[in-house]
């Protein structure tokens, strides 16, 4: 459903990815006895990790994006007038206001869902798209007459009160979400590994993260993709591991890994992204609150509606603000490029292990099906996360407590 979710591109956040690079050292692969003889390697020992190619799949899920469908399928809904005809539908079947709102939005995602089926099924997205289906009515049928009533009673600031709407529903989705939220769909237990769970509390003492605990999430009864990260506030804190990541990661990658969770939340990036957020999406919606009314002048005997009221320009919304993200999109992904930046650079001065930070990158780069150089215009549209050849080249070559050269993060961590 390409249309709707260029739309929400303001709303996205921080994820992240496993093939192991295994360590070359003779000694380190050797048998027991000379492992015991020589040691295994230190992190300054071990060798720069090489950038691989990108798989065949990688390459076509590279090529697969389509901001243009984006555009034209809420442009198809408006000038054949189909939204007006939805409309008509909901209206004889929902009859009364919020109903309707809610029977046409069902229906409006429907027919994108059918629209973008053979593509997606070409792509092998189908299972996930049929999931979002699903989330999409939910949330739409609840919330979208929100916005359609603030319009509707104040014409003239509707963009300013839905702007201000949205976040605390940015800060639900961020903050408030994965600590009680999350817990209701997935299996929070334990830690399994008790060893590695005391290793990552240490580093969570002495990055500042203190009285947090290690959750382990059982979710490789659904996917195998990999997630961790830090999240709560006041005394909920908590650190968060997939169990499909525990699987597919080393130890020494696993410290990475959460130290560059960590810094999100010592350096308080989710707070940051929700003032960002909110920030360019009341722009966006005042600046279609500022061509919204011209554009119905104009095409009003092809839409079939004259006023931005009416549900049946909701097309032209997810229209505009698809041409907005496209503007502004490269603002806040830069934005977001910069705070995993800063993460990187964490995580490596916490953990000084270049090498597990590499080769959890090249798993990243295996399990995201990410290509580790794309293009200028790839990266501008398309990229939240540094690209993953500029982060294995930086973990290889970041190295400051080598040289006795400051770290930039030295004065957050406890024993510095």
């Amino acid at each position: 459903m390409r249309a709707p979710v260029l739309a929400a591109s303001f709303l996205i956040v921080f994820t992240h990815g496993a093939s192991a690079l295994e360590p070359t050292d003779a000694a380190w692969r050797g048998p027991a006895a000379v492992q015991e003889e020589v040691g295994p390697p230190t992190p300054a020992e071990r060798g720069p990790v090489a950038v691989p190619e990108p798989s065949e799949q990688a390459i076509r899920y590279y090529r697969s994006g389509n901001v243009v469908w984006g555009l034209l399928i809420p442009a198809l809904f408006l000038f054949t007038g189909l939204s007006a005809r939805i409309r008509e539908w909901a209206r004889a079947i929902g009859r009364k206001w919020l109903f309707v709102i809610a029977v046409y939005f069902t229906i409006f995602l429907a027919i994108n869902f059918v629209i973008d089926f053979p593509l997606d099924y070409y792509q092998g997205f189908v299972r996930q798209h049929a999931y979002g289906l699903s989330n999409g009515m939910v949330v739409g049928a609840l919330f979208l007459w929100i916005p359609y009533l603030l319009i509707k009673r104040s014409p003239r600031r509707w963009w300013l009160y839905t702007g201000l709407a949205t976040i605390p529903f940015i800060f639900f989705m961020l903050l408030v979400s994965p600590i009680w939220i999350a817990p209701l769909f997935n299996d929070f237990g334990p830690m399994q590994d008790k060893a590695l769970e005391s290793k990552i509390l240490a580093l969570a003492e002495r990055a500042g993260i203190e009285g947090g605990r290690v959750y382990e999430v059982n979710k490789s009864v659904d996917t195998e993709a990999v997630n961790a990260y830090v999240t709560g506030f006041l005394g909920t804190r908590r650190i968060i591991l997939w169990d499909t990541m525990i699987a597919k990661f080393e130890g020494d990658e696993l410290l990475f890994v959460m130290g560059h969770e960590m810094a999100h939340y010592v350096l308080r990036h989710a707070i940051k992204w929700v003032f960002f957020l909110s920030l360019l999406i009341l722009l966006a919606l005042y600046v279609v609150h500022r061509t919204t009314g011209a554009v119905i002048d104009r095409f009003k005997g092809r839409f079939r509606f004259d006023q931005l009221a009416d549900i049946a320009s909701l097309p032209l919304l997810i229209l505009l603000l698809n041409l907005l993200a496209l503007v502004g999109g490269p603002v806040a992904f830069a934005s977001s490029r910069h705070f995993e930046r800063q993460s990187d650079r964490f995580g490596l001065e916490i953990t000084q292990d270049n090498h597990a930070a590499a080769s959890a990158f090249v798993k990243l780069q295996h399990e995201n099906l990410g290509v580790p150089r794309p293009g200028t215009l790839y990266k501008l549209w398309r990229a939240t996360h540094p690209t993953l050849g500029e982060r294995i080249d930086f973990c290889n070559s970041y190295r400051p407590w080598e040289t006795g050269e400051p770290l930039e993060y030295g004065h957050l961590f406890a024993d510095i």
